[in-house]
């Protein structure tokens, strides 16, 4: 793992009911020693990148630093497929069968697990924060009214749900050209950013004149304001990281057809197989209870979390509870900004944290 510049960290390792294990980091005390007094939060990264997100800037602008230092009991996950969740009871990374999953795994298994595994260590209700590909898991299970009862506050910056307005070029060519099915119909089964076969994709999404791929974090997240250039370095070590060629089909689907659903296997005779039904079933967002106190973050350039797909989303949203529900947008802000900003603890993490002292308390 990464240096945790002075912090105590803790090990831990969690399995999934369908095999999977995955490392969980825990830092039980801030930089001076003092255990944490406050609720355990769990920190789901997107998709791409695993834990190491929260921990790349200085102690002062990295959210699990900041948490920790502020007396939370913080808990840092990493999905399936990542550098450090690669163990499973049965199979291999090197086996097809690994990589048979989607985010619908995330939400039935992983999500589950993690969580769980947080409230039994420490005996408490916990705060969720997720960023990108970790809010759409919350958002779904939550929909599902899963985990609901061992859950304080949900704080999610970036927020993908609804993906059809996604103004990302990037995404949104790979999605249009079919680019995750070709690689799946190659026999890819892992989606790994830096193997040839993603380069070559790149490569033929980069001859359009509207992609400026010499800047590629810009392309895919939008223009981020406040990224230090070293952070992006050390971001580079460690990310992009792999992720199942299933999952970016997934996502794929989502930007194609505007809906938020389950993996759609294409066919009526498949879904059957699947589902007991011709189409995948749907997430409702609408389902959420209202009384789930939410913090959500997003911002104006960010061309994976949408403006327009956010708002779809807040439109679903409308019956809840107004003092549950505090929406934040930052302007200037694009996807990385909410990870890497250097002035994100001043922005997006010191209201994080005064809507969990608000929640702390709740029953709901």
């Amino acid at each position: 793992m990464v240096d945790t510049q002075g912090y105590f960290c803790e090990e831990h390792t969690v399995t999934t009911e369908d095999g999977y294990i995955l490392s969980m980091q825990r830092i039980p005390k801030g930089r001076s020693g003092k255990i944490a007094d406050k609720p355990p939060v769990l920190l789901q990264h997107g998709l791409l990148m695993d834990g190491i997100t929260w921990l790349l800037n200085s102690p002062n602008e990295s959210l699990a630093f900041i948490l920790a230092d502020n007396g939370y009991d913080v808990w840092i996950g990493n999905t399936r497929g990542t550098n450090y969740s690669r163990g499973h009871t049965s199979l291999t990374p090197a086996d097809s069968a690994y990589w048979d999953w989607s985010w619908d795994e995330l939400v039935a298994y992983d999500f589950p697990a993690t969580f769980q595994y947080v409230h039994d260590q420490t005996g408490k209700k916990l705060h969720y924060v997720g960023h990108s590909l970790g809010t759409l898991i919350a958002f779904a299970s939550f929909s599902q009214d899963k985990m609901l009862n061992m859950l304080h506050s949900a704080a999610l910056l970036s927020p993908i749900a609804y993906l059809g307005q996604m103004s990302s070029f990037l995404a949104r060519s790979g999605a249009d050209l079919f680019l995750a099915e070709e690689l799946k119909w190659l026999g890819l089964n892992e989606f790994n950013p830096r193997g040839e076969a993603v380069a070559g994709l790149l490569e033929v999404i980069c001859q359009n004149p509207n992609n400026n791929c010499s800047d590629l974090m810009t392309s895919l997240t939008g223009k981020n304001c406040c990224v230090n250039s070293s952070a992006t370095d050390v971001f580079l070590q460690h990310e992009p990281q792999s992720t199942a060629t299933k999952n970016m089909i997934h996502l794929a689907q989502m930007i194609r057809g505007g809906k938020i659903a389950m993996y759609d296997y294409g066919s009526t005779e498949e879904n059957n197989k699947h589902y007991n039904q011709t189409t995948p079933p749907e997430y409702k967002m609408a389902s959420i209870p209202p009384n789930v106190p939410l913090f959500l973050s997003n911002g104006g350039q960010d061309l994976l979390s949408d403006v327009k797909d956010v708002q779809a989303l807040l439109d679903s949203l409308v019956d809840h509870e107004s003092d549950k529900l505090v929406v934040q947008f930052i302007a200037d802000y694009a996807h990385a900004d909410y990870v890497f900003a250097v002035n994100a603890k001043q922005v997006v993490y010191d209201p994080l944290m005064a809507f969990f002292k608000l929640h702390q308390q709740n029953h709901f």
